[in-house]
């Protein structure tokens, strides 16, 4: 196998904000450099801001780009909440469980 044939899974934790985004823009840019997909799992994320949805929208457009396949899974209450409010859900073409608004 070729070490760019693989799936590359990143996990985020804790703040994806502007306080953050340097950080891992740079690990998602090397992700998609190394792998032919890349995963970011969203679920540990406790908060997130309009830095944090610009860098997700970015890196979409990065990876599109670069001919690689990124995608966002385990999206957590904050990223949802983002996400629905700037209409973006359904821009970025990942899966996302709806939330019950009971």
């Amino acid at each position: 196998m070729n070490p760019e044939d693989h799936v590359m899974h990143i996990e985020i934790k804790g703040e994806l904000s502007i306080y953050t985004v340097a950080t891992l823009r740079s690990q998602l840019l090397d992700a998609l450099e190394a792998a032919t997909e890349v995963e970011v799992d969203l679920s540990e994320v406790g908060e997130m801001d309009s830095a944090g949805m610009q860098l997700m929208v970015a890196a979409k457009r990065e990876a599109a780009l670069r001919h690689k396949a990124l995608r966002f899974s385990g999206h957590s209450p904050a990223v949802f909440d983002v996400l629905e409010l700037c209409k973006l859900s359904g821009h970025l073409g990942d899966p996302l469980l709806i939330r019950s608004q009971a």
